[in-house]
This record gives C-alpha cells, structure tokens and sequence, in this order.
C-alpha cells in the first residue's frame, strides 16, 4: 500500500526522473572517457602489430626466410621500449627466430587478437599478439607487451566505475531532496487549500522570496484566492441587499393586498390596490432581471454579438429618449460628439450604459441644472478608474456624462459600482443600485474602464472604450474637429 502510494507520487516521479538522468549522463561520460583513453591504447597496440607485419611481409617476398629472421632480429635490438613479441617457427612448431621461447597453444587462428600471459626474460608478462601463417608452412606471431597498458587500463576502468557509484549516490540524494522540495511546496499549497476547503478564506501561499517558478504559481493562485474572496464578499453582500431591499416592496405589496382583502368595499377599490401591488412587484421583477443581465454580461455570452458600429447615432438615441425626462425635471440636457464616432461592440448594451449614466445624472440634479453627455476619440483614462480591464493597443473613446447634482463622496465612489450600494445622500432616491453596476460590467465586456470623478459640484462618469485598431487616427482627429454640440 505504502509503496503504491509512493509510485503514484508525482515528488517520487520527478525524483527518479532526475538521478535515472544524472547516473545515464555520468555513464555515458565514463563510457566515452573510457573509449577515449583504454580503448586509444587498444586501437595503438592493433595499429603496431598490423605495420609491423606488413613490413615483415615485404621482407619475406623480397628475401625470404634469411631476410625475415634478419628483419626481426634488427627490430628487437632498436626496441628500445622492449615491448615489441617477436616468434616466427618451421612447420613443426620449432623456434627460428624471435623472443619467445615457445609457440602458445591459445594462438590457434589467423587473423584473430589474442590477449594471455607469456614468460619473457625468465618474467611473467601480459601478450597481445596475432598470428600469420607464410608460405612453406612457417608461421610468425607479431606483438606487444602490454602489461603495464593492461594495469593503466584497469586502474582507469575501476576509477570511472567508482566515478559512476559516487554519481549514483549524489543522484539518489538529489533525488530525495527534489523529492522533499517538491513535497513542501506542494504541502504549503495543500495546506493553504485545505484551509480555503473549510472556510477559512484568509489563507495565502507563502512565497520563498526567490520570485521561481513556484513563487509564480503560488501568486497566481494567491490571486485567484483573492478574486474567489471578493467574490464571496459579492455574493454575500448582494444577498444582505436583496433581502434588505426587497424586503419592503414585499411586505408593501403583501399589506396593499390584506388590506384590500379585508377593507376595499368596491370593485375599483380592489382593483386599485392590485393594481399598486402589481406596481410593487414589477419593481422586484426589474431589479431580478437588471441581476440576470449584469450577470449574463459579466459572463461573457454577449461577444458573439460584436460588430462594428458609430456610436453617434446610439448616443442620440439615448438623448432623445431622456430629453423629455430632464424637460420635466427642469435640467438641460446637451449632447457634444464628433460626426461619426467608430467603436467595436455590442450596441444595445452600450444603449443600456450610456442610458444608466444620463438617468442617474438626471435623477441626482437638481431643477436648474445642467447634465452634460461628451463623446470623444483618443483621450488617455485617468489615475482614478473604478476598476481597469485589459490593456488595448490602439485608440480609446471617452463617454463622459457631467451633472451638477449630489455627487458621490470620495469615500464612497470606488463601492459605486457595488451592486445595490446607494449612498447617504441617495437613499430617498428612487432606484435599485443596480445602474453602476451594469455600466461597469458592459466596460469590462468591451475591454474598458468606468471612472468616477467630482465634478464640483456634481459627478462625472467617464466610459472608456477602446476603438478597432484599422481606424485611421487622421480621420478621427478631423472628425473631432467637426464635433458638435446639441441641447437636448
């Protein structure tokens, strides 16, 4: 069991795959030293032993036997490292010439290497030598001595075997402490969502400090923490909301219809109080789809419905629709924009945005005021954005509404966009504290930010979006130039 677990472990994994590769390196580097030193010493000694009898050869055709044995007497007085296997014989095995005593049975084969011990000088020594077999039965036995080679060779080989133990080793304990690196890092992540698992959301990665691969992982995880703990102070706060604001539409509806019940003495009495309890109701169905929406923006679903589009027609749109509603409440209402503004997105939501940001600005001037709807190409946002989204390589477009109303403290304005949060200062205004909210979720769709900023007195709410890339900026600064102003 124990050992099943330790094969399934991707430390043990990750361990053996580091020293199985440290000990095949080390190998394959003892094997190519050893090639290149014992093995050199080989292919030499065969090197001699194939020229020595090629020039033995050519001395037997030139003089024959008297010439041979000549030749190989002249070459064992100018060994000067006397090394040099020397023994030629009649057919009968008899020695003629050279500095072994006998024929060795082991030399039984033309052309094959043979490696035994010899008597040379009354001492025991190693021999490599060769056969060859001449015409007239005579045969010659060509080598060296290579006893000390064979003690450099063996000397070599047991320092590259324990070169490859003591590598061995270093891997096996290199292996054991990857194994503990890993298990340790991968125990503070353990640790961490375990305790994420059993609630306790304040948990982090600890990082090392060394900014690795492993302090990266653990920040991305830490940051992803992070937004799984915003967004469960979302969830919980959303929830408080909806049953602190909703709470009173209710119980308001539910009291209309007892009432009815038990007091309305005539048809149009009861129908009224239906009637207002509808009302009521249709309130709690707008903020649960106004949920519904901002939830279905911020996942994304809306893109396939992308496409390029002027932005001038839509932002008329929205002030023809509010300009009654500011005549009403006495405010003016003005429009500035240049003739054609490009952009790239969804153009109902953007509607829906620009139109949240005109009513709230309607909502919170007072009679007199002045709400005040800009549109502009190539503007940088500012140091105060809600919340920034992706960064964008080409242009941006400013939508900016200004109003002279309540404002929003400085305090308050980055829970602005909170869902259901409503200020001090509006909370005898109508609304749901949704508006915000869907402005910012559309932003963030479309790759852009939402500011607020004070606009003494007033607010101004800032869109910025970015605008396609093949735009040429020449055509949007000479249609800025163009831009116009329209009271609404």
């Amino acid at each position: 069991m124990i050992s099943s677990r330790l094969f399934r472990s991707a430390s043990f994994r990750f361990g053996v795959i580091y020293a199985v590769l440290l000990m095949a390196s080390a190998t394959a580097l003892a094997l190519f030293l050893w090639w290149a030193t014992a093995g050199l010493l080989e292919r030499q000694t065969e090197a001699a032993i194939h020229a020595d009898a090629q020039g033995l050869a050519e001395r037997w055709a030139e003089g024959g036997l008297p010439a041979l044995v000549m030749t190989i007497e002249d070459r064992m007085t100018q060994n000067v490292d006397d090394d040099a296997i020397y023994l030629l014989t009649d057919p009968l095995m008899n020695r003629i010439a050279g500095n072994l005593q006998r024929w060795p049975n082991e030399a039984s084969q033309v052309g094959v290497s043979y490696e035994f011990p010899v008597m040379r000088a009354g001492m025991r020594s190693l021999a490599h030598v060769q056969r060859y077999d001449l015409p007239g039965g005579f045969h010659l036995l060509i080598g060296r001595d290579v006893e000390i080679r064979a003690h450099l060779r063996k000397m070599l080989t047991d320092a590259l075997v324990w070169a490859v133990v003591v590598v061995c080793l270093l891997a096996s304990i290199g292996a054991l402490l990857i194994r503990g690196l890993f298990r340790r890092t991968l125990r503070n992540i353990s640790a961490t969502t375990t305790a994420i698992a059993a609630g306790d959301l304040a948990q982090r990665v600890q990082l090392s400090g060394r900014g690795d691969e492993f302090d990266q992982v653990a920040e991305v995880i830490n940051d992803m923490l992070e937004r799984i703990g915003r967004l469960m102070d979302g969830v919980r706060q959303v929830s408080n909301a909806i049953a602190h604001d909703l709470r009173t539409p209710i119980t308001r509806a539910r009291t209309r219809l007892e009432d009815a019940l038990l007091h309305a003495k005539t048809e149009d009495a009861l129908r009224a109080a239906i009637e207002r309890a509808t009302v009521d109701l249709d309130g709690i169905v707008g903020v649960f789809q106004a949920l519904l929406r901002i939830a279905e923006i911020e996942a994304g679903s809306r893109r396939s419905s992308f496409r390029r589009l002027d932005l001038v027609p839509v932002l008329a749109d929205v002030i023809d629709l509010y300009g009654a509603v500011a005549e009403d409440r006495d405010v003016t209402l003005t429009y500035v924009a240049p003739e054609h503004l490009p952009a790239f997105g969804d153009a109902a939501l953007l509607q829906q945005a620009v139109a949240n940001m005109v009513d709230n600005a309607v909502k919170f001037s007072p009679a007199g005021a002045t709400v005040r709807l800009t549109a502009r190409p190539d503007s940088q946002p500012g140091a105060h954005a809600v919340r920034p989204s992706e960064a964008h390589s080409g242009g941006k477009i400013e939508i900016e509404v200004a109003d002279q109303g309540i404002g929003i403290p400085a305090d308050d304005r980055a829970r602005a966009t909170d869902r259901f949060f409503r200020g001090e200062t509006a909370r005898n205004t109508p609304g749901s504290g949704l508006g915000l909210s869907l402005v910012l979720a559309v932003a963030h769709l479309h790759g852009g930010t939402l500011r607020l900023e004070d606009n003494a007195p007033g607010l101004r709410a800032i869109l910025t979006l970015p605008v396609p890339d093949d735009i040429d900026p020449a055509k949007r600064l000479a249609s800025e130039s163009n831009a116009v102003v329209t009271p609404a």
